[in-house]
């Protein structure tokens, strides 16, 4: 008689096997009811876990998951959202998630320069929209341009503002952002990172928002002061403020796919490197707080007249309705249709009493390196634009954007920012005597732009050729 080979350890794996498929079976016989956290538990191999509703408790995400944003997520006041570095949250193009973090809660998102904390699609074939974006709601002051919360959220959740502009909404480090972007209606969208009236008690740096189908990072009022950000091929504009935002900024980059923008329709929009409004015009543009940031070590590359750059781009900077801004030590380049663009009357006085300053800085543009623009030219022309510019704020303007001395701005799919020895950039020394850059949160820097040759702040956690 032929022996059997069935022996008890076969046995032993069968009745194992039998009871991890039965488990499988119940998980996926069962609702999918979410607890308190408003956190589905996984059923699949995947380990993929769906997230919806609100969030009302404190809750960790961890890396060994994959958190999938299903459509609106709401961290409720009280709450605190911790994410471990190296997790990753995702989204489909189906349902667009995105991730508020309200009045009164708080996100801990620390992630590192080896581990970044990970936003994007979980498309097959990813693409701008397929996520929603991160949105953090604070209570420090803005002037009440926008009454409600743009992008669709519900009622429960269109407030935003207070008093305080101490205010903590908690951290976010070493976080990318990809393919984010929702148009609900016209001028109603969810940007890459929103950031409605967050308060300085809030730490946000080393942030990058990529192939965003709208704004990069756009500031509705609020304090915050933050350091590192990266706005990489986003379709409108990368550095967005208004609502009377008057915090500050160091280092950053805006980085422009030339065939790239959103869709404008007949509404006169352009897509600009920086676009600083104080109000919208349905209320007075001298409304207090007034947008009033502090910008210093930027580094900002637009088309600069490439191979088919969509006619939708515009301005290196567009400054408006009455904001106050001091753009300073910064690098301008490849601007489409003008470089420096001062509009409207109060705007124009804002510049000429030198409430708002271009300073100490290198620009370039493709055509009109500085523009004035509103029907009160009498308070400052072009001429005088320039000559205030290239005078008292020190600037300088290039005859061309290889003048700025930076190894390969232009190369999209690897852009290279850091500047070469000798350089303009290299040897021209931050300045940070006016206008509140002599504030301790700046660091006193001995180039301009937003990196010297040998300290790449980008390595190993931002990416480019997407």
């Amino acid at each position: 008689m032929k022996k059997s080979h069935f022996s008890f350890k076969s046995f032993k794996s069968v009745c194992l096997l039998g009871l991890a498929t039965a488990v499988m079976v119940m998980a996926a016989s069962c609702s999918k009811s979410t607890d308190d956290s408003g956190i589905i538990p996984p059923v699949d191999p995947s380990n993929t876990t769906d997230v919806r509703g609100s969030i009302t408790k404190d809750v960790s995400w961890t890396k060994d998951k994959v958190y999938r944003l299903r459509g609106y997520v709401y961290v409720e006041a009280g709450a605190t959202l911790t994410i471990e570095p190296g997790t990753k949250i995702v989204s489909n193009n189906d349902s667009a998630g995105v991730l508020v973090i309200y009045k009164g809660a708080k996100i801990n998102a620390k992630g590192t320069a080896t581990d970044p904390i990970v936003f994007t699609s979980a498309e097959t074939s990813p693409k701008p929209g397929d996520l929603g974006g991160l949105v953090l709601v604070g209570k420090a002051t803005g002037n009440g341009n926008h009454a409600n919360l743009e992008g669709g959220v519900n009622d429960a959740h269109k407030d935003f503002g207070g008093t305080d502009d101490a205010d903590n909404s908690g951290v976010l480090q070493y976080v990318r952002i990809e393919y984010a972007g929702k148009a609900v209606n016209p001028d109603d969208e969810v940007n890459g990172l929103s950031l409605y009236t967050v308060g300085n008690g809030t730490t946000i740096d080393h942030i990058q928002v990529v192939r965003g189908l709208d704004d990069g990072f756009e500031f509705f009022g609020g304090s915050v002061n933050c350091k590192y950000l990266i706005a990489y091929n986003c379709a409108d504009d990368d550095f967005d403020m208004d609502d009377g935002f008057h915090g500050k900024v160091q280092y950053g980059l805006s980085i422009k796919d030339p065939a790239f923008t959103d869709s404008k329709g007949t509404t006169g929009d352009l897509s600009n490197n920086f676009e600083i409004d104080n109000t919208n015009g349905k209320i007075p543009f001298s409304t207090t707080p007034m947008t009033t940031p502090i910008l210093s070590n930027f580094t900002a590359i637009g088309p600069n007249d490439a191979a088919g750059t969509s006619t939708d781009f515009g301005y290196g900077m567009r400054f408006r309705r009455g904001s106050k801004v001091t753009l300073a030590n910064s690098i301008v380049l490849g601007s489409q249709k003008g470089g420096l663009i001062i509009e409207d009357d109060q705007t124009q006085t804002n510049y000429k009493s030198g409430d708002s300053r271009f300073y100490n800085s290198l620009i370039q543009a493709v055509t009109k390196p500085f523009l004035v623009l509103g029907k009160d030219s009498t308070i400052l022309n072009t001429a005088a634009l320039t000559n205030l510019t290239l005078g008292s704020n020190l600037s300088q303007l290039l005859s061309s954007a290889t003048d700025a001395g930076l190894n390969d701005p232009f190369n999209n799919q690897a852009p290279n920012l850091k500047p070469k020895d000798g350089s303009k950039a290299l040897t021209t020394a931050g300045k940070f005597d006016v206008n509140g850059l002599d504030n301790g949160f700046f660091d006193k820097t001995t180039f301009i732009g937003a990196m010297d040759a040998s300290n790449d702040w980008t390595s190993g956690w931002a990416v480019w050729g997407k």
